[in-house]
C-alpha cells in the first residue's frame, strides 16, 4: 500500500468486509475478522479513529487490502 493519507476506521473495516473478511467475534472495539486461506486478523480500532498511512500499510500486509479497495 502506498504512502497516502489517513482513513477513518469504519471506512477501512467496510473495505475489509467488501473484500471478503467476516466478523468472527467482537469484544469491545476488538473485532476478530476471518477469511478463508488467511490467518485471523484483530481489528482493534473505534469507528471514528483515524488510521494513518503506516498502520494502513501494516493492515494491508496482513489482510490483502489495496488502496483502490478503500
Amino acid at each position: 500500500m502506498s504512502q497516502g493519507g489517513s482513513h477513518k476506521a469504519r471506512i477501512v473495516l467496510a473495505a475489509l468486509h467488501r473484500i471478503g473478511w467476516t466478523l468472527k467475534r467482537q469484544r469491545g472495539s476488538h473485532r476478530i475478522l476471518s477469511r478463508s486461506d488467511w490467518n485471523d486478523f484483530v481489528f482493534a480500532f473505534h469507528d471514528g479513529d483515524e488510521i494513518g498511512p503506516r498502520m494502513l500499510a501494516r493492515i494491508a500486509r496482513r489482510t490483502g487490502i489495496r488502496p483502490e479497495d478503500l
